[in-house]
């Protein structure tokens, strides 16, 4: 055990670490880990801006690709199987995406959960936490294409908080698809948390917590369900692949601090673009 990451820096047999850290600290934490020589899987949004990423970007090549960024479920089953529904049928496209990432509940009796996420949005709407994640899983699956941020809002739902905790966006791309993204936190209630993907002949629905997968195409539907659960599965895929690029089974991290940058870029561009109401406050009755 060790009582400080100082403590591990650089340190005699320890090739590579695991960050698990908020976004707002993983930045210096990989920028001392990679310059030390080790390798980094940061299970998190690499930043919290893409202004502070550019000390990693600025790292020489070599340094710069021994980092993995976490981008939690990328390697889920699930989504390799819509990719191959995108690209062989049934999902052709152009498509029409609807991402709706609703999470962190607000809860009166979990007090130290609400605190956390109040201090998380003092660093960032969801937009920028969550859509790392989204954004990287909609760039591989639509193989790496770059959106036009077409409009975009916020919503303040407590004016209290230090970002709105609503968010939304509609992105457009070049051979026609449009992708809705919405992300909240910190309602009483929440909508379904889910990604779905209509094209000219099937219907996919990906359940946001589980990741159970439906498709529904020539008129019949069919599920698939993985038994194990999707944060054992995915993050036992994605630290067997930061293995190999520790062992040099691989040459390149996957997803890497590019696809860390670019889903971080898309993020601040829709929260600059953003305009944003606030609901005020008024009594419960």
């Amino acid at each position: 055990m060790y009582a400080d990451a100082a403590e591990v820096c650089g340190a005699a047999g320890v090739d590579g670490v695991v960050l698990a850290t908020p976004p707002w600290v993983t930045t210096g934490l990989a920028e001392q880990f990679l310059r030390a020589g080790q390798f980094v899987l940061a299970e998190k949004p690499i930043a919290v801006s893409t202004a502070d990423a550019r000390k990693l970007a600025t790292l020489p090549d070599e340094r710069q690709r021994r980092l993995q960024v976490g981008l939690t479920y990328r390697h889920d089953p699930a989504l390799a199987r819509l990719r191959e529904w995108i690209r062989d049928g049934p999902l052709h496209g152009p498509l029409l995406i609807r991402a709706h990432i609703y999470d962190e509940r607000l809860n009166a009796k979990d007090p130290d959960h609400s605190a956390r996420i109040r201090q998380t949005l003092r660093h960032g709407p969801p937009v920028l936490h969550e859509g790392a994640h989204v954004f990287d899983w909609l760039a591989f699956l639509l193989d790496g294409a770059s959106p036009r941020v077409s409009d975009a809002w916020s919503v303040r739902s407590d004016p209290g908080l230090a970002s709105p905790n609503l968010n939304g966006a509609r992105l457009t791309y070049r051979c026609g698809t449009n992708v809705l993204v919405e992300f909240g936190w910190l309602t009483s209630e929440l909508p379904r948390c889910e990604l779905s993907i209509l094209g000219q002949h099937g219907y996919a629905v990906l359940d946001g917590f589980t990741f159970r997968l439906t498709l529904t195409a020539d008129g019949e539907t069919k599920v698939y369900d993985d038994p194990v659960d999707r944060t054992e599965r995915c993050f036992d895929r994605q630290l067997g692949a930061f293995v190999d690029l520790v062992r040099g089974r691989s040459d390149r991290a996957v997803p890497g601090l590019p696809e860390g940058l670019a889903a971080l870029d898309l993020s601040e561009r829709i929260a600059a673009t953003a305009s944003m109401f606030t609901i005020p406050g008024r009594e419960r009755t």
